[in-house]
């Protein structure tokens, strides 16, 4: 498509890194085909919204942000606000017809095309909405026949099917913009996901499970560092299933030194593993890969045996305990972090004290608690024994103090210790001059595992390394002064 200008649009991500990378993808396709992206909505002529389909909340916070973007348009220069993402997909022509706010809701078959369908809708242009459909059912049943066939449909994050969309001679074999300028940068390993969580609707609009090759992802990571990335994210619905249908389950673990051999990268972060799928080898790979830094997010949801099989889960806090274990057996000092759910139909009191027993034990540097809702189209909906909404909130709000004071906890034990820092921004809050700057240490993930503040002995830059001593905690947050990389910690 040619245009004489470049047409300014504004993009928001809700939702996680997978979005992330989506909207990335969204991003350097609007820019091949003639737009620019612009931070201020008021200034685009489009604003598009990456929505999130998760859990109930993030499907409000989509539906605010359209009709944020609604109000923009009236009162700027925009003259349409679109929807995409899987909020658009999950609920396509019934979130067109109910939210006269968005001028048009695209799914993701919609992405190869997005700059012509972008700038037809902005001619004023109708676009008929998708019909939702079951995306597991795209690609074969057996993991091992899906790249044969894998070119045929659209995933957000892979290849093209058919011709290239504008590719440019040098870069990823993907089309991507990266947006913003951290030194942090998500990258996708899979799409999708097999698993059959009685509590999840993600499969139904995500997909069943797609590896990228590995030479793609590599490709990727070059691409990234020459744009100013430090450290690699490696994000996907199902991180440990990764090379499944690729013929190989344990290509993650030849995958990560392959990574650790790009040249500029300096951290690779795993996440989304599940509990039953990390064995030894994916362990002792993680803890002793040069640049992999020891950092496990384990999805455990819960440690009831009974609420577990309910959801169609594995795993007892014995074998669970077990795998904290192994992990700190190799790496002490590993960050380790979760998520649980709380209020699942048929849970009793003494689940939750099992539940409640078990994080007590397991020393999380991070917990995230979830209040159970309905999803439509999921298991669990139908399923007896559903609790009254103050009761799943009063234990949710419990567990969540619990939460709380176990952070706290943990992070005080660190304590003395000595932490690489990832450098993110200079300065403090409060005073932009100060002699510190703020980052992760290698076991605080991107956005919800807390920050380090350091004190500086001199200059630094965003992107740098700091070793450091830690001095102080404040929940997730540590505070540290920085040493020389030969000086320990107490």
């Amino acid at each position: 498509m040619t245009q004489t200008s470049l047409t300014p649009v504004h993009l928001v991500t809700l939702g996680c890194a997978r979005n992330e990378v989506d909207s990335a993808e969204l991003a350097g396709r609007l820019e091949a085909g003639g737009f620019t992206l612009v931070d201020n909505p008021h200034a685009a002529e489009a604003v598009m919204v990456n929505t999130c389909g998760f859990i109930e909340q993030a499907k409000k916070d989509s539906i605010d942000q359209i009709i944020e973007a609604s109000d923009a348009k009236e009162q700027g220069q925009a003259k349409a606000v679109v929807a995409v993402g899987c909020m658009a997909e999950r609920y396509g022509a019934e979130l067109a017809d109910n939210l006269t706010e968005a001028d048009a809701v695209l799914g993701f078959d919609d992405y190869p095309d997005i700059a012509s369908k972008l700038q037809s809708i902005i001619n004023g242009e109708k676009h008929t909405s998708h019909q939702p459909r079951d995306r597991r059912a795209l690609l074969p049943i057996s993991p091992v026949a899906r790249q044969q066939q894998a070119d045929r449909h659209q995933v957000p994050g892979h290849a093209d099917p058919g011709p290239s969309q504008g590719r440019p001679a040098s870069g990823p074999p993907v089309l991507r913009r990266r947006i913003g300028d951290g030194p942090m940068s998500p990258l996708k390993l899979a799409s999708g996901c097999d698993r059959r969580c009685s509590f999840c609707a993600i499969p139904s609009f995500r997909g069943s499970y797609l590896s990228r090759p590995a030479e793609e992802i590599i490709a990727e990571a070059e691409w990234m560092v020459t744009t100013g990335v430090r450290e690699a994210f490696l994000v996907s619905e199902n991180s440990s299933s990764y090379g499944k249908d690729l013929g190989d389950i344990r290509l993650l673990e030849k995958l990560l030194p392959e990574l650790s051999a790009v040249e500029g990268l300096d951290w690779i972060r795993v996440s989304y593993l599940q509990p039953a799928e990390v064995r030894p080898g994916l362990i002792e790979t993680m803890i002793d890969t040069p640049k992999v830094v020891p950092y496990f997010d384990l999805s455990f949801q819960h440690a009831a045996p009974g609420v577990l099989r309910r959801m169609r889960r594995f795993g007892d806090p014995e074998r669970f305990l077990s795998l904290l274990e192994q992990i700190r057996a190799r790496a002490p000092h590993a960050g380790i972090r979760s998520n649980v759910i709380v209020g699942f139909p048929g849970e009793t009191e003494e689940d939750v004290e099992i539940l409640s027993d078990f994080l007590t034990e397991a020393r999380l540097d991070v917990v995230g608690v979830f209040a159970y809702s309905d999803e439509e189209g999921t298991e669990a909906v139908g399923l007896d024994g559903h609790l009254d909404a103050d009761e799943i909130e009063a234990r949710a709000e419990s567990l969540r103090d619990l939460a709380d004071a176990l952070v706290d906890e943990r992070a005080a034990e660190r304590i003395g210790e000595s932490v690489e820092v990832l450098v993110e921004s200079l300065g403090s809050d409060e005073d932009p001059e100060a002699s510190v700057v703020v980052g992760r240490a290698r076991h605080q993930g991107p956005d919800v595992d807390g920050s380090t503040t350091v004190e500086i002995t001199g200059p630094h830059r965003i992107g740098d390394l700091v070793t450091a001593r830690v001095t102080g905690s404040a929940g997730a947050d540590l505070e540290a002064v920085e040493t020389s990389a030969d000086q320990p910690g107490e």
